[in-house]
């Protein structure tokens, strides 16, 4: 039986294929912590607390594809973690290649520390590939930002026309969004991933006790060497340094939730956006759309928006998983009986779908097609009762704001109930005689003159600059 015979990607499609579902699959785990063991080894050889042969052992020793990871997994039954097995099974991997160094292998270590540190170097790993995608993502949409910054369409709230927007502002706001994922991500990739290294109750008691054993530390450098095995733990993994173990304290597992739950929420609003102007009624936006793709089993005419649906599954559901790995931080004693334990698919869930979803935006986002005609189509539907606002604004000068607001929403709903235009009917209503100059109405009319400081918004967007609405 395969591995991919347990979990294939069937019913996820949105990470199927992607890299980030090899980057934290079964044997991404199992190397991250062969890797973890490795860099502990070279650490604290560099220490001069375990023979320097022997850590290169260990590490030479530390490849997934010599152990077998059904065996490992089964094994965990029998001690809760995956590691107890690991241990054991890697130390007869190094004893083969080296007798001498097997004793050497998890040297005054604990389980948490592994899998933690595991956990960190997968999750950098990961988010390395998601951030990339975040950014291309964020180029393309700045392209379509600049390209439509005056194209204008319908704003809508509510579900209904509201007043004139441009797509390029819409198309900035997506990015907005994602750029403000990919720098969640990467503080979190370059500083909020810490290294384990607590021992068997957060005390390393057992690091320092081998350090006397081996490397001959005396009571008084004990100090020292912990804040050295530590800098060197992490310079060996490429991990941050942690104030104190964190076996219990899971503020780094609750930051990584919080910045995969934004970024697959923030590709879910460019999604559910796309979904919306593709429908048929609508045709303001289309999905790139190769041979076979959105066909329907039951309808031919159909090309659903399959990258938006993908994405947005995502984003319906890493939140919810995210909240999982929030509730961890509620733990018990020195380390939990079930709460760490819960945190490992939480996490790896979040990963592949926040890096699933990321992927398919790249595709989305480049591809996209947009069709202004349609927009503006779509924006002459009401016959400029989008623009009523404007309207307001001119007139309560003239004849007062209650008076001018009661005017025009007599006219709409006439406009509507008869099939007029807006114009010829605000042009008959007594209240408004002789107050509009020589084709001034036409002109405040138009949709076109009435999108606010969209294209400035767009031109600050693009420069970097963030608009202050407070």
């Amino acid at each position: 039986m395969s591995a991919y015979d347990f979990d294939a990607g069937l019913l996820s499609p949105v990470r199927a294929g992607t890299p980030v579902e090899q980057a934290t699959g079964d044997r991404a785990w199992l190397q991250a912590m062969l890797d973890a063991e490795a860099a502990l080894a070279r650490a604290q050889a560099r220490l001069g607390t375990l023979p320097a042969p022997a850590a290169a052992a260990i590490s030479g020793a530390a490849r997934a594809e010599r152990l077998d990871l059904r065996d490992l997994a089964l094994a965990a039954r029998e001690t809760a973690n995956p590691v107890v097995g690991l241990v054991q099974a890697f130390t007869a991997v190094v004893a083969a290649d080296d007798p001498a160094a097997a004793e050497y292998v998890h040297r005054g270590s604990t389980s948490q520390d592994i899998l933690d540190t595991g956990a960190m170097l997968v999750a950098s790993r990961a988010l390395t590939i998601v951030i990339a995608d975040l950014h291309r993502t964020a180029d393309a949409l700045a392209d379509l930002a600049r390209d439509h910054r005056d194209t204008p369409m319908a704003g809508r709230t509510l579900t209904l026309h509201a007043v004139p927007t441009t797509f390029g502002l819409k198309a900035a706001g997506w990015r907005q969004l994602v750029l403000e994922s990919a720098e969640r991500l990467e503080r979190i990739r370059d500083g909020g991933l810490p290294v384990a290294l607590g021992g068997a109750a957060g005390t390393l008691a057992g690091y320092l006790e081998y350090a006397r054993i081996d490397g001959g530390i005396a009571d008084h450098e004990l100090g020292d060497y912990l804040d050295r095995l530590t800098a060197a733990f992490a310079d060996e993994t490429g991990l941050a340094r942690p104030v104190l173990p964190w076996h219990a304290l899971r503020t780094p597992l609750a930051d990584l939730a919080a910045g995969l739950a934004h970024t697959a929420a923030a590709l879910g609003k460019l999604a559910v956006d796309v979904q919306v102007l593709a429908r048929t009624e609508v045709a303001e936006a289309a999905e790139p759309a190769p041979a076979g793709r959105g066909a329907s089993s039951a309808m031919p005419h159909k090309r659903n928006p399959v990258l938006a649906t993908l994405i947005r599954s995502a984003a319906l559901q890493v939140p919810v998983l995210a909240a999982g790995l929030t509730q961890c931080l509620t733990t018990e004693d020195e380390r939990s009986g079930g709460v760490w334990h819960a945190e490992w698919l939480l996490l790896r869930e979040c990963l592949r779908l926040a890096g699933g979803a990321a992927r398919t935006a790249v595709e989305l986002a480049e591809g996209l097609a947009v069709r202004p005609e349609r927009m503006r189509t779509n924006l002459d539907m009401t016959d400029s009762q989008i623009v009523t606002e404007r309207i307001a604004a001119v007139l309560a000068p003239r004849i007062g704001k209650a008076t001018a607001r009661q005017c025009l929403a007599r006219a709409s709903v006439l406009a509507d109930h008869e099939g007029r235009p807006l114009a010829a009917v605000l042009t008959e209503l007594p209240e408004l005689e002789n107050v509009f100059g020589d084709g001034e109405l036409a002109g405040l009319l138009d949709p076109n003159g009435y999108t606010g400081a969209a294209g400035l918004l767009v031109d600050r967007a693009l420069g970097g600059r963030r608009v202050d609405t407070s």
